[in-house]
């Protein structure tokens, strides 16, 4: 086999490696105007899939009707309030202070919302459970106090309504169920 020069073979490395960089570029731009071909692996998104679970999740607008609605009731009482919508994962959807809660409301009512939703049961009631498990307070995040309320769709809990800022957490608690009761209508 004949060597080739230096010149030959810098020269033909440079045309090989031209040639792959346009066909590389031309099979980028196929595939950029192309519409992309489904996963192979694809999985279908239906309810008898197993692998699969559907949830029910508030929406924003029902959400804030329900906050608004718990601040109209505590109004009606004369009741300076705040109120969180948390999600079932404890996420805040909507917090609204009301016109002359105090500053510690919306984080206190947040905090009762999320109490709710996770053990799916009014904060009022988890209050007693404090005597069996004292350490359950010391969980972040959480607050045992009256005024939280869970949402709940089949039993199953979808968001907490949270309240705080008036004199006692049964009257929280009472405002938080105005709330409940809005997403029922």
């Amino acid at each position: 086999m004949k060597k080739l020069s230096l010149r030959t073979r810098v020269v033909t490395g440079a045309v090989v490696v031209a040639a792959l960089g346009a066909g590389t570029f031309g099979a980028m731009s196929a595939s950029a105007s192309s519409p992309a071909a489904a996963p192979a692996a694809a999985v279908k998104a239906d309810t008898s899939n197993r692998n699969l679970q559907q949830t029910t999740h508030l929406t924003v607008a029902a959400a804030t009707n329900a906050a608004q609605a718990t601040l109209d009731a505590a109004k009606k009482e004369n009741q300076r309030v705040s109120v969180a919508v948390v999600d079932r994962n404890g996420n805040t959807i909507v917090t609204l202070r009301g016109d002359g809660a105090g500053p510690q409301s919306p984080e206190s009512a947040v905090k009762k919302a999320y109490t709710a939703v996770s053990w799916n049961a009014p904060t009022s009631e988890l209050v007693k459970r404090l005597e069996q498990a004292p350490n359950l307070k010391d969980i972040p995040g959480t607050l045992f106090l009256g005024g939280g309320a869970p949402v709940q769709v089949k039993g199953a809990p979808v968001a907490g309504i949270g309240v705080a800022g008036a004199p006692s957490g049964d009257l929280d608690e009472k405002f938080a169920q105005a709330g409940v009761a809005a997403l029922a209508r």
